[in-house]
C-alpha cells in the first residue's frame, strides 16, 4: 500500500476515488433498445411497399384507361395494338389522376 506525502496527494486520492465510483459503468453504457430500430425499419420498408404499390397501380391504370379510350390502337392492322405506344402513352394530364380514379374505383364500370 502506498502512503500519501502530504495532504495534497490524499485529497487528490479522495478525489480521484469518488471520481472512480461516480464514472459509469461501461458495461451499461452503449446499451441499446432494439424495439424502436425494428419498429422503424418496418415502417420504412412497408412505406417503401406503399410507394412501390402506387407507382404500379398508376401505370396500370394508366395502360388500362388508354385501352379503354382506344389510344394504342395499331395504325396498320385495326384490331391490334400497339405495344410499343402502350408503354409510352400518357392517357391523363398528371400521375395523381390515375392513383384517384383508380382508387376510388374499386369495380370496373358497366
Amino acid at each position: 500500500m502506498k502512503f500519501p506525502r502530504n495532504e495534497r496527494e490524499e485529497a487528490e486520492g479522495q478525489v480521484m476515488k469518488i471520481y472512480k465510483e461516480s464514472s459509469p459503468a461501461l458495461e451499461t453504457l452503449f446499451e441499446w433498445a432494439y424495439v424502436n430500430h425494428v419498429a422503424w425499419s418496418l415502417v420504412i420498408v412497408f412505406m417503401g411497399l406503399i410507394f412501390w404499390l402506387c407507382v404500379a397501380l398508376v401505370n396500370a391504370e394508366n395502360q388500362r384507361n388508354a385501352l379503354m379510350t382506344k389510344q394504342c390502337v395499331d395504325q396498320v392492322f385495326k384490331t391490334e395494338l400497339d405495344k410499343k405506344c402502350l408503354r409510352s402513352v400518357q392517357s391523363r394530364e398528371h400521375w395523381w389522376q390515375h392513383l384517384t380514379y383508380a382508387m376510388s374505383h374499386i369495380s370496373p364500370e358497366k
